[in-house]
């Protein structure tokens, strides 16, 4: 075992007032982050003929001339089919300098169901979308300019990808992006990358995700090795967490502290404040609610604190402000929408896409919000991941309400024995 002090390093509010966090998480009745009242999973049937499909390949468009405007950096899209019903949208980016030994990074936005879109648009991408919502920028500041970058919108059902929608939990999610990952490297054009150093990125949801994902590859990478699973390893080196929900039990307590007291001004009402409050810490409510989803893993239980927590505590807390950015008012109109410009049917064709794009998809949150993924918690994948030697990295803004520094560092200081590198 590697030490933690090794290989592990926190962010704490990292660059102040940094506004970039995509919206991402879904509004269910007017409470942020809700339990829909009708928790059936919903099941979406793929609106392409299976005939189109190529299952285990990928269907890619090399070089579309959209988002990326740089001379002779390389781009593709398109989908990996994990089987005729079950496709997974893609947008890789070259690195602009040494794409043969550059890092692999892969983009993962949240919500559950929000697109990974978001982040290539709005976030880190090659190109940013305008404040028209109609064009696009070259962004001088991408991430592909040191690293190829994987875009996946994931899982089946959301932005681009379509398919039989019924992942409903993390761990889902990571055995079907591992199927895509596979697919992805045994393709030609792409094979070339299976060595290169292998990075997990992700934001919000993503504290979920990434430590998930990262801690299912390092379990399949050891199967390979003892000849259990087949397939090609993933060389895993990274694994960084923005924004993210990871411990649930630790970090609610957060939304509470933030609202009274943060850089910038209190939030609500010292009597929401004593409201809220008393709904975490009584008998049977949120504090309560969430441990014993923790101790029986009960769907029906993960599912009824979800539903409490949010609407006695995340939701109310966050007063007239904006959850990403609280010092401007809900709504706020930046980030601009990509709803335009992805739903265009010319850019749909130039860059391959197959299916309508949406911003997040109601029925994969839904699926998620069924099984009360929400509220288990992942931070033992964490701490497999960081022990394991993969250099971590979380970070958070100082502006954010809706997954604030104070949760995360409550978070944080509960892995034992945990020294991290703060940069304020």
């Amino acid at each position: 075992m590697r030490p933690i002090s090794a290989t592990f390093v926190a962010l704490y509010a990292l660059l102040p007032a940094l506004h970039i966090l995509a919206r991402q998480i879904p509004v269910i009745d007017g409470v942020i982050g809700g339990v829909p009242r009708d928790t059936e999973s919903v099941i979406v049937e793929t609106s392409v003929s299976p005939a189109a499909t190529t299952p285990g390949k990928l269907r890619v468009i090399e070089n579309s001339g959209v988002c990326e405007t740089t001379p002779g950096v390389y781009q593709a899209s398109g989908y990996g089919d994990l089987t005729s019903s079950e496709s997974i949208w893609f947008w890789f980016f070259a690195a602009r300098q040494n794409s043969a030994t550059a890092p692999l990074a892969i983009w993962l936005n949240g919500g559950p169901g929000s697109s990974s879109m978001l982040g290539l648009f709005q976030e880190n991408g090659p190109c940013r979308i305008s404040n028209d919502s109609e064009t696009v920028s070259l962004n001088p500041n991408s991430w592909n300019n040191v690293a190829n970058v994987l875009y996946i919108d994931q899982p089946v059902g959301v932005g681009f990808s379509h398919g039989t929608t019924s992942v409903g939990t993390s761990q889902e999610a990571a055995s079907d992006v591992w199927k895509f990952l596979q697919i992805f490297f045994a393709d030609t054009r792409f094979s070339k990358f299976q060595k290169n150093d292998f990075a997990i990125w992700t934001e919000s949801y993503g504290g979920h995700y990434g430590p998930t994902f990262a801690a299912y590859f390092l379990q399949q990478n050891a199967g390979i090795a003892n000849g259990t699973v087949s397939g090609v390893p993933i060389n895993l080196k990274v694994l960084g967490v923005g924004d993210g929900l990871t411990d649930p039990l630790s970090q609610y307590p957060g939304y509470i502290s933030y609202a009274a007291s943060n850089p910038y001004h209190a939030l609500v009402s010292s009597s929401t404040l004593t409201t809220a409050n008393n709904s975490f810490f009584k008998s049977g409510g949120c504090r309560d609610q969430i441990q014993s989803c923790y101790n029986t893993g009960a769907t029906s239980t993960c599912s009824a604190a979800q539903s409490f927590c949010n609407n006695n505590i995340l939701s109310p807390l966050v007063g007239p402000y904006d959850v990403y950015y609280v010092l401007a008012r809900d709504p706020d109109p930046y980030p601009p929408d990509l709803s335009t410009y992805l739903g265009s049917s010319s850019l749909k064709t130039t860059i391959g896409a197959e299916s309508d794009w949406e911003e997040t998809s109601n029925a994969v949150y839904n699926n998620f919000a069924k099984t009360g993924d929400w509220m288990t918690n992942s931070r033992p994948d964490l701490e497999t991941v960081i022990n394991a030697g993969v250099r971590t990295v979380v970070y958070d803004g100082d502006a954010d309400y809706i997954l604030n520094f104070n949760g995360v560092e409550a978070m944080v200081s509960s892995i034992l024995g945990l020294h991290t590198a703060e940069h304020d």
